[in-house]
């Protein structure tokens, strides 16, 4: 991948995480939308100019430095933290909330209008999370994530563990009626095969909220309201059926 190609890549994901159209950027520019769609063609790496690079990562809040210090870390994201920078968010509840905030993409501001945290201590917190990495802040109190797509807490890690005992109890806790609502528990016997195809369609269907959730950043914070979704699979058998088998 080309240099000018990353940067066209790092404007689109922009526009996206921002919630702008191409027909926003054309307004802003005072040109066609078919003109902006023909910017960012395929083919079109010889047919942007840096004087436009500039005029559009002004409009989008980077200068040219940011711009492309921001093309340059898109393929050094995080996957995981490790045990120890989990363990630091869980011990802070405001820190662990303007994480998880962060990670939804809602900007400083955003989280100031919604929870009384006060603007210097939420400040601290986004430092705070600079400091372990998860995030990087940028002049504005701008926000850029330093995590994956596919960005995931580590399997048996203080996250998922503080989960496990504090936010599933309360997540199972609903009637699961409301028409965002839906539990369902089924139980079958399986062949080693069709329990990791059924592990392979669980993956895609992770993928597939991952990309609903890219795509709905586009609306504004107003529009979107946060989805927990509960997927589990592992070989059981209830407790009351296994004390019944034979030695």
């Amino acid at each position: 991948m080309t240099e000018i190609t990353q940067l066209l890549k790092t404007i689109k994901h922009q526009l996206k995480l921002q919630g702008k159209t191409y027909r926003d950027l054309a307004q802003a520019l005072e040109l066609s939308e078919a003109s902006i769609k023909r910017l960012f063609a395929d083919s079109s790496d010889t047919m942007i100019s840096l004087e436009r690079v500039i005029q559009i990562g002004h409009y989008l809040g980077f200068s040219l430095a940011e711009l492309t210090q921001e093309a340059s870390l898109a393929q050094e994201k995080l996957s995981t933290l490790t045990a120890l920078q989990e363990k630091e968010l869980v011990s802070d509840n405001q820190l662990l909330l303007v994480a998880v905030c962060a990670i939804n993409h809602w900007s400083m501001q955003d989280m100031l209008q919604v929870y009384e945290l006060g603007e210097m201590n939420c400040l601290k917190k986004l430092l705070k999370l600079d400091q372990l990495g998860l995030i990087s802040l940028l002049p504005g109190n701008r926000i850029r994530l330093n995590i994956s797509r596919d960005f995931d807490w580590l399997p048996q890690g203080p996250i998922k563990t503080y989960f496990k005992k504090e936010g599933l109890p309360d997540f199972l806790d609903a009637h699961f009626h409301q028409a965002k609502e839906n539990f369902i528990f089924t139980h079958g016997m399986l062949t080693e095969a069709a329990a990791m195809k059924l592990q392979t369609e669980l993956r895609q269907l992770k993928r597939r909220f991952a990309e609903l959730h890219a795509e709905s950043l586009q609306s504004p914070l107003k529009k979107r309201e946060g989805i927990g979704l509960l997927m589990a699979m592992r070989a059981w058998e209830p407790d009351d059926f296994a004390k019944l088998r034979k030695k």
